[in-house]
């Protein structure tokens, strides 16, 4: 997952879990550190701050504007953060972070869909002959 996933996934788990009662105390532990680091990084920006406290009622609404805002104000390349985040969905979800789930590298990768239950169409095509600009002989 990218980094923008990977974090709006972990503020995801950490609000239904805590939403639902069912927050484990490590993953309600990590998930209070997570929005405080997120948070900290928001200080001073009216928009971001309301956004990453009104998803946590209406994630539906509020997740475009949480993941504009994520990368607008460069929290998407925070190190300790995106680190938070996948440390809370390792607690989260054991199974899906040992198999790699949260951890893909994507540089250099071109037409690369990530995450689950995408649907992607691709279409191969023969490149056209390319001309010669050289005189003829």
């Amino acid at each position: 997952m990218d980094p923008v996933t990977v974090i709006v996934a972990a503020l995801t788990a950490g609000a239904v879990a805590g939403a639902q009662g069912t927050a484990a105390t490590a993953v309600g532990e990590l998930y209070s550190g997570l929005k405080a680091l997120i948070a900290s990084r928001f200080r001073g920006k009216p928009a971001a701050e309301a956004a990453l406290r009104k998803f946590e009622t209406d994630r539906e609404t509020w997740k475009p504007v949480l993941e504009a805002e994520l990368v607008r104000s460069r929290v998407d390349v925070d190190e300790q953060v995106v680190a938070a985040a996948r440390r809370l969905m390792e607690v989260h979800d054991p199974s899906g972070a040992q198999a790699g789930k949260y951890r893909i590298d994507l540089r250099g990768a071109q037409g690369v869909l990530a995450g689950d239950h995408n649907v992607q169409h691709v279409t191969f095509t023969t490149p056209a002959p390319q001309q010669r600009d050289t005189p003829p002989q």
